[in-house]
């Protein structure tokens, strides 16, 4: 008997929708008729050998020429090495094994049962090889179990475990590193330094301490000192990983994941920048009026330490702690979509990690601002400066998405990243979170079950091919854009606001409008005196057109103002 899922998926093969809607809908399995084609196969079985064999060479001499003069790391090059390749080309192994044992005649429900299986033997697999090699592994390992749009449920659910699994280095190995990199024991530095980190990630910890002289409470962040020596053989085997897996399954290419590894990694550990950073967004901010958002200060950095201002609070999520303080939930949603709107299209770089851990909001009662809460943004490793001419772009994309302007959406994605007609449709939902038939109608709507329904379905029937495709060609800067849509969409959703989606679309489209503005009368001046009549004109025609949109605005904030009263008085 047919699965009644895979016939409505072929019924809505049209309907194309993004990694953000994938994240919300119902998981369907890996769209087997693809995958079952999307892999190479060889000629005979000494090419095979002679893959095997150079795959193996490769990785060894890879790690041993990049990363290693000293002889006495070897072994341990070896059998990092040995870990990566012998899991991988096991992996290969399996998924070539089940692919090609499909009979013809064979159920539905039993082929995916059987592949399903697979997915697990391989996912399992790999989970003990990131764990025995840990450095950046638990890291693309952390990343890898947030791809629930690209990967099967048993990979991304297999790997979760990854989130919370961060070793801690020792104090004595943090110790040595502090001599090595300012020639001084911790003590010189501070009065005092607990032994034992507060919190611990994938790439650094973080210890409680008090300055000397000062006795300012202070948070250390220190890098893993094992990361300096391992990260240049990570990278290269993370690299040599992506590209076996497209010479074998060439239609899902992931090499973008490696690239865009190998770029960001080397920003994430220097802290020297980090600390940069953080001021340069600590400076901007204090110019935007009532932002309530904090930056620890810096109080001095090196390239694998950083010393800052230490700013307790709680995650965005906690809302037993917003609810508790009388913290408005929609207030911190508008808070934080104004803050990173104003990082997408402002005059600063964008900030492109925002996940739960590196957000904490905290009470604050100060009468002078409207808010009664502060957001602390932490981790400023990873930032981006998106041009100018990207930004306004990418404006004009986004308010010819909210007034369900298809033929400017398709224009302003292919100025943005490049889209294709064909490839359209998948952007618009890729950038929304939202399926094609709701953005090409109403985004600003709240997504009803039968849009989740329809998510589900159409996962099945060569999406995600084609979204593997699309995330391969666009833009790095386009990437981490998406990246920080899905993660602000994330924590908005975590925070189960009242109000739906609504306000911050309608914050979302003064800061588009604010930036076209902008852009207007930079042309506008260009063109001679502002007293020309033409000039006037068209400078009215602008001003109109930013003033409509924040009329919307501001009308919508009195609502909920006056709700917000009229629920507080009864």
């Amino acid at each position: 008997m047919r699965n009644p899922r895979i016939t409505a998926a072929k019924k809505l093969r049209s309907q194309w929708i993004c990694r953000g809607c994938l994240q919300q809908g119902v998981r369907s399995p890996w769209p087997t008729a693809q995958f079952s084609t999307a892999y190479r196969k060889d000629p005979g079985q000494n090419l095979r050998r002679r893959i095997i064999w150079a795959t193996v060479g490769g990785s060894l001499a890879i790690g041993a020429i990049t990363s290693f003069q000293d002889i006495k790391h070897g072994a341990a090059v070896v059998q990092r090495s040995a870990r990566v390749v012998g899991a991988l080309l096991l992996n290969v192994n399996d998924y070539r094994t089940v692919l090609n044992s499909k009979e013809k005649d064979q159920d539905e429900e039993g082929w995916q049962s059987t592949l399903r299986a697979c997915h697990q033997r391989c996912a399992d697999r790999t989970l003990g090889v990131l764990k025995q090699n840990g450095s950046i592994f638990i890291k693309l390992g952390q990343h890898l179990s947030s791809m629930n749009y690209l990967l099967p449920l048993e990979w991304t659910r297999t790997f979760i475990p990854l989130q919370d699994h961060c070793p801690e280095s020792s104090y004595e190995a943090i110790e040595q590193m502090f001599i090595d990199d300012t020639g001084q024991p911790i003590a010189a530095h501070f009065d005092t330094f607990e032994r034992h980190p507060i919190g611990a990630a994938s790439l650094a910890q973080v210890h409680l301490a008090t300055m000397k002289d000062t006795g300012a409470k202070v948070a250390v962040k220190v890098q893993h000192p094992a990361l300096k020596e391992w990260v240049p053989l990570d990278l290269a085997l993370t690299r040599m990983t992506f590209s076996t897996l497209k010479y074998f399954f060439p239609e899902y290419d992931l090499e973008w994941l490696s690239n865009e590894m190998e770029s960001s990694l080397p920003q994430e550990l220097d802290f020297a920048l980090e600390g940069k950073n953080a001021l340069v967004t600590k400076r901007y901010f204090s110019t935007i009026k009532d932002t309530p958002l904090l930056v620890p200060d810096v109080y001095w950095s090196r390239k694998r330490i950083l010393v800052m201002e230490y700013i307790a609070g709680h995650r965005t999520d906690d809302l037993a702690y917003l609810d508790s303080n009388g913290i408005d939930r929609d207030e911190v949603s508008a808070a934080l979509a104004r803050i990173f709107n104003e990082m997408i299209f402002g005059d600063t770089p964008l900030h492109c990690d925002p996940h739960g851990g590196n957000l904490a909001v905290v009470r604050r009662d100060d009468r002078r601002t409207r808010h009664n809460f502060d957001i602390i943004l932490y981790d400023h490793g990873l930032y981006r400066d998106i041009p100018i001419q990207m930004r306004r772009n990418y404006a004009k994309l986004w308010l010819a998405v909210i007034d369900a302007d298809e033929k400017g959406m398709r224009r302003y994605a292919r100025e943005v990243a490049g889209v294709t007609d064909e490839q359209f449709p998948l952007f618009a939902s890729a950038i929304t979170g939202r399926d094609y038939r709701a953005v090409t109608n109403s985004v600003i709507s709240t997504r009803s079950e039968e849009e989740k329904e329809v998510v589900s379905g159409a996962m099945g029937e060569g999406m995600l091919q084609e979204l593997v495709q699309l995330l391969g060609q666009v833009p790095r800067i386009v990437l981490l854009i998406l990246k920080t849509n899905d993660l602000t969409r994330n924590l908005d959703e975590s925070l189960q606001t009242r109000e739906g989606p609504v306000r911050n679309f309608l914050i979302l489209a003064h800061y588009c409008s604010r930036t076209v503005f902008r852009e207007q009368m930079e042309i506008i001046r260009g063109r001679g005196s502002m007293l020309w009549p033409r000039n006037m004109l068209h400078r009215l025609a602008a001003w109109s057109s930013y003033l409509r949109v924040e009329a919307k605005l501001s009308l919508y904030e009195w609502y909920i103002f006056f709700r917000r009263v009229v629920r507080l008085s009864s």
